[in-house]
């Protein structure tokens, strides 16, 4: 008789255990929502994280403003020798502003790729086994964030939200290995119209990949890289990086760039979430948008 309910204690904790496996196993899986349960978890831990990386962050300000103050006086003569610089660049670029709203009242265009509304976010999380794949933000639904918004720093162009709660947000960086992960981009300077994909990341050489280039097309190192608008997610203009090198593909058909990213992937703080307004689109943009994010 004891032997039969050891077999049954034995059996039920066999089943245990492979119901937990199923559980962990449905949980770490990719997966566009979470449930109600995942919900009501990550955002009790985002608002204990926020709660946590205030005073940290509050703590590390201090340090970087005693670092700052030590520099006052050298980077004030800086500043003093680019003020000139820099009144003159305004200038040019409130008149071309002004030129730009008066243009779109002629044609009676309302927005354009660029257009988008800044949500401000801090980083609350990261996982070390996701270093270079994920962050966590502490802005959510609530805030208006919604899934596939761009998120960048003031450097450049580091990725899209992945995963929204009512509190918290997940951004996949553009330095993720994920190979359905696209973003529409173009070549500033050399030959107008140079566009591409950035598709893939080279963790050795910690630079992204530029493809899809006519291999007719003329590029060279140094030349910037940036979102080109097109793909329905990025806002038009986002800075990504820059060219260091350019081979031929595989299959010699097309070019390939390796592109060292404008943004620091390591050291991520205060980040920028766009919210973008879309204007209608024709057919042509709609076949960008299906190529960008593999959407």
């Amino acid at each position: 008789m004891s032997r039969f309910f050891s077999n049954k204690r034995l059996i039920l904790l066999m089943l245990g255990v492979i119901l937990l496996v199923a559980l962990i196993s449905y949980s770490l899986r990719d997966r566009d929502n979470v449930s109600f349960p995942e919900q009501i978890i990550k955002d009790t831990v985002g608002a204990g994280q926020s709660l946590f990386s205030g005073p940290a962050h509050f703590v590390t300000g201090i340090f970087d403003n005693v670092d700052s103050l030590l520099n006052t006086y050298k980077e004030n003569q800086h500043l003093k020798g680019r003020l000139e610089e820099f009144a003159a660049v305004q200038a040019e670029v409130t008149d071309l502003r002004s030129e730009n709203g008066q243009l779109k009242e002629i044609v009676g265009k309302e927005a354009d790729l660029r257009d988008y509304n800044p949500i401000q976010s801090t980083v609350i999380a990261r996982n070390p086994d996701q270093w270079e794949e994920k962050v966590i933000l502490n802005k959510g639904e609530t805030d208006g964030v919604k899934l596939n918004m761009a998120v960048m720093t003031a450097q450049g162009l580091i990725g899209k939200v992945s995963l929204v709660t009512d509190l918290t947000s997940t951004v996949e960086l553009i330095s993720t290995q994920n190979p359905n992960y696209r973003v529409s981009a173009m070549v500033i300077g050399g030959e107008e119209g140079v566009f591409g994909l950035i598709e893939g990341y080279d963790a050795e050489r910690r630079e992204l990949l530029l493809k899809r280039i006519d291999a007719e097309i003329e590029l060279e190192v140094g030349q910037q890289v940036v979102s080109s608008g097109l793909g329905g997610i990025f806002p038009k203009g986002l800075v990504i990086g820059e060219i260091t090198e350019i081979t031929i593909d595989e299959f010699g058909l097309t070019k390939l760039a390796y592109v060292k990213p404008a943004a620091d992937f390591t050291l991520l703080n205060h980040v920028m979430i766009a919210d973008r307004e879309m204007p209608e689109t024709d057919g042509e943009d709609n076949g960008a948008a299906a190529e960008e994010e593999g959407s």
